[in-house]
């Protein structure tokens, strides 16, 4: 017998940015069946508009718009179209990301600042554009909630993942420190740390040891799935106003770090 998922978000309209594939398209899933209005934001259209065809589908309502997130102007220009179309915005999921480890020794600079355009200058783009309509939001007294994802690698060791993990370890701590800024605005600021999750992200990995390393925990542990994480923030924005968990770490149960 099929569960019926509380629709506890008819009310409340999500932005979530790299919808196109893992755990921003289960995000958007999972958000759209419990009410809320989707705005999906990635760079492949195509995939964007099956993933909205498919939450119309089910019965939900979202639109999806073309973007590229590290282009700051894109970005304000967006937001100002998904306001108008859908009048307010008070959850965002701030996902995109590009996960490239290399030994340093490597010298892959174009890999180095190809994480940090997206891992931070575009996490800042989606903030700097949306924060004032969360501001809005919460000063409504309704709930706002602004997640970002970050990863278990912010903070454990892994070699070849340094520039990696300092993007993350960026996401960790601003998302800490906005918490505690934006917090007596009725926003509430999470930022989620997934360990392994098998999602395409993988797939630009090109250092054959990552490599190896992941194909073997493949087959010595059950890794997470995007779904996981979905239903996790599906979790943390339908909890009561006053409630916010500031920082959750979602590992696979085999994951020793």
């Amino acid at each position: 017998m099929e569960t019926q998922l509380p629709r506890n978000l008819g009310d409340r309209v999500a932005v979530v940015t790299g919808a196109s594939s893992g755990i921003g398209e289960a995000t958007a899933k999972a958000l759209a069946a419990r009410g809320a209005t989707v705005a999906v934001l990635a760079r492949r259209k195509e995939r964007l508009d099956g993933l909205v065809a498919e939450i119309h589908r089910i019965g939900g309502q979202a639109a999806a718009w073309t973007l590229d997130v590290t282009d700051r102007k894109a970005v304000e220009a967006v937001a100002a179209k998904v306001l108008g179309e859908f009048g307010r915005v008070d959850i965002v999921v701030n996902n995109a990301g590009v996960m490239l480890p290399n030994p340093i020794e490597a010298i892959r600079a174009d890999q180095w600042q190809k994480q940090i355009d997206l891992n931070i200058s575009g996490l800042m783009n989606v903030i700097g554009a949306f924060t004032p309509a969360l501001i809005k939001a919460g000063a409504g007294g309704g709930p706002a909630d602004l997640v970002n994802i970050s990863s278990i690698a912010g903070r454990n060791i892994f070699p070849s993942f340094a520039v990696y993990s300092g993007t993350k370890a960026f996401v960790t701590h601003l998302s800490i420190t906005l918490r505690a800024e934006l917090g007596a605005k009725g926003v509430r600021v999470s930022a989620v740390e997934p360990g392994v999750v098998g999602t395409e992200l993988l797939n630009h990995v090109d250092c054959k040891g990552v490599q190896d390393w992941f194909e073997a925990s493949r087959s010595q542990m059950e890794w997470l799935r995007s779904e996981d994480i979905a239903e996790t923030i599906a979790f943390i924005v339908s909890a009561p106003r006053r409630m916010n968990l500031q920082l959750v770490t979602i590992m696979p149960t085999g994951q020793a770090m």
